[in-house]
């Protein structure tokens, strides 16, 4: 079975990119294949790169407080590419009275500060399935 191939990026002006480093290495040390961005994404930039790259998940990182605006712009942008099979994740400073309304708009779960990072991997396991067969 192939690998779970996850994009990690960091969306907007928010220049602090040390937790997804942190996140994109756990991910990687569990066996995941992981791509990152870097900072100062689009939203059109990362759905551009998630389908160009096939992965499976895109987990988002931000502490800018744009959250409610960016990723639901990119699980729309998903949908208008036909890939909304992606699964999308986040983390970062997101208050959680936020939080149901990113999760009602598509977003699959939103890790807050502090969250060990073999949650993620758990999640990801439970959640996350390879397109491809190798």
């Amino acid at each position: 079975m192939s690998k779970i191939r996850v994009l990690i990026a960091k969306p907007g002006l928010d220049g602090h990119d040390r937790g997804a480093k942190v996140v994109a290495r756990s991910l990687r040390d569990a066996g995941y294949e992981v791509i990152y961005t870097g900072l100062r994404q689009t939203p059109e930039a990362i759905v551009a790169t998630a389908v160009q790259e096939d992965v499976d998940a895109i987990g988002l990182s931000i502490l800018s407080g744009a959250h409610n605006t960016v990723f639901p712009r990119i699980i729309e942008l998903l949908k208008e590419k036909d890939a909304s099979d992606i699964v999308v994740f986040g983390g970062g400073v997101i208050p959680e009275t936020d939080i149901p309304g990113l999760l009602e708009a598509g977003v699959a779960h939103i890790f807050t500060p502090g969250t060990p990072t073999d949650e993620t991997v758990k999640f990801l396991e439970e959640n996350v399935k390879p397109k491809s067969i190798a």
